[in-house]
């Protein structure tokens, strides 16, 4: 059978307010330690040199920036290598200058949007399931996204002697993350696009939807317990190590193969206030996405050095090689994608219609895209009026 071509990626994470049922609970980021295995989707907050930034006298433009420090949220995992590289390289210290880099590095994206409501980061990379539900619980005033970081590294990997087609999912028990995150609702609206009924609570249904932790998803394949997943990297890439064969890469369901994975968020204060800081980091960040693509090798060794430091293990090449492969780094946030997204997030149930009107702030973005030769990029209608 061949794949769908409509958008099944949708963000929804059942922390918001406006999600009908909450899931299960997540990690607090902390700033002391407790490191996870380098399989896992992200790390907790630590102090490693990974997160460090080198002191800067002054800024690319020679003149101080308004703030002496800004706080960036991020996770230790391969989707958002733009900040593993970026603060390995000193591209984003290089562009702020005399301002010091505070990072924090979060285990999921629900406590990272909790620590930018609180003022203990400014600037963060995070999924788009958690960037709308923090939009939309907020109505409106907490955060805007400000650029884009990645797209791809998503994969249904399945055991091959139980699933050989697309056809075979019936009576399977396949994997996501979290209930209601953004891999779980790709699963679920490409299920029902294939005439599968799932209950989108509970999973249960023509096909068996278990919400497993990345960190022991692999340990569940190889138990047994579960058939396959439908996972981001690395993990997708951890279990085709195990035995498990990839079916279907999401690249495949999204037009031109492109759907968001990672962008950047701003507190709407820090944004407000600090704009030259704001805009000193997505240089950084565009700067950093060109270093990836000139020099792909030394970027895949910078994020695995980083991921080191803050896990505690690097990723074996049998693991980092194809993930790093499959993830795009992009500056584009490809809106179109994150609108397509919150509404199949809508059509599985697990969200009420979002306004998502105001949610861009591409400005700053399209400047620094403009001083470099680039495009500019839009907002699909969802920017700030």
């Amino acid at each position: 059978m061949a794949p769908s071509t409509s958008h099944p990626h949708t963000p929804a994470r059942p922390n918001s307010g406006r999600i009908r049922r909450s899931a299960v609970a997540v990690v607090a980021a902390v700033t002391v330690a407790g490191l996870l295995t380098a399989c896992s989707y992200g790390s907790k907050s630590t102090d490693s040199k990974a997160a460090a930034a080198p002191a800067a006298a002054s800024g690319t433009s020679g003149t101080k920036l308004s703030a002496d420090t800004v706080k960036i949220g991020y996770f230790a995992n391969l989707t958002h290598g733009t900040p593993l590289v970026g603060l390995q390289e000193g591209l984003f210290q290089k562009e702020l200058g005399a301002t010091q880099i505070k990072p924090q590095i979060f285990n999921a994206g629900p406590a990272e949007i909790e620590a930018l409501n609180a003022g203990s980061i400014d600037i963060g990379w995070i999924g788009p399931s958690p960037a709308i539900n923090g939009f939309t619980k907020s109505k409106g005033t907490s955060l805007r996204v400000i650029g884009g970081s990645a797209s791809g590294g998503v994969k249904l990997v399945v055991n091959p002697d139980k699933i050989k087609t697309l056809d075979d999912l019936k009576g399977k028990k396949i994997a996501t993350p979290q209930l209601g995150n953004t891999q779980d609702v790709a699963l679920l609206n490409y299920l029902a696009e294939k005439g599968y009924k799932v209950d989108p609570q509970s999973g249960a249904g023509d096909v068996s939807v278990v919400r497993s932790d990345n960190k022991v998803t692999p340990d569940a394949y190889k138990s047994g317990s579960i058939d396959g997943a439908w996972v981001p990297e690395p993990t997708a890439s951890k279990l085709v190590t195990l035995g498990a064969k990839e079916l279907l890469n999401e690249k495949q369901v999204w037009p031109d193969g492109k759907f968001v994975i990672t962008n950047i968020i701003v507190s709407q204060k820090f944004l407000k206030e600090h704009p030259d800081v704001v805009e000193a980091v997505l240089r950084g960040s565009v700067n950093t996405n060109a270093f990836i693509k000139a020099n792909p090798d030394k970027a895949k060794a910078d994020a695995n050095d980083a991921i080191k430091a803050a896990a505690g293990n690097a990723l074996e090449p049998a693991i980092l090689d194809p993930a790093w492969k499959d993830i795009e780094f992009l500056d584009d946030p490809l809106a179109g994608t994150f609108q397509a997204e919150a509404d199949h997030a809508v059509k599985a149930g697990l969200l009420e219609k979002p306004t998502l009107t105001g949610i861009y702030d591409l400005t700053l973005l399209n400047k620094v895209l403009k001083e470099t030769g680039r495009p500019s990029v839009a907002d699909a209608g969802l920017g700030v009026k």
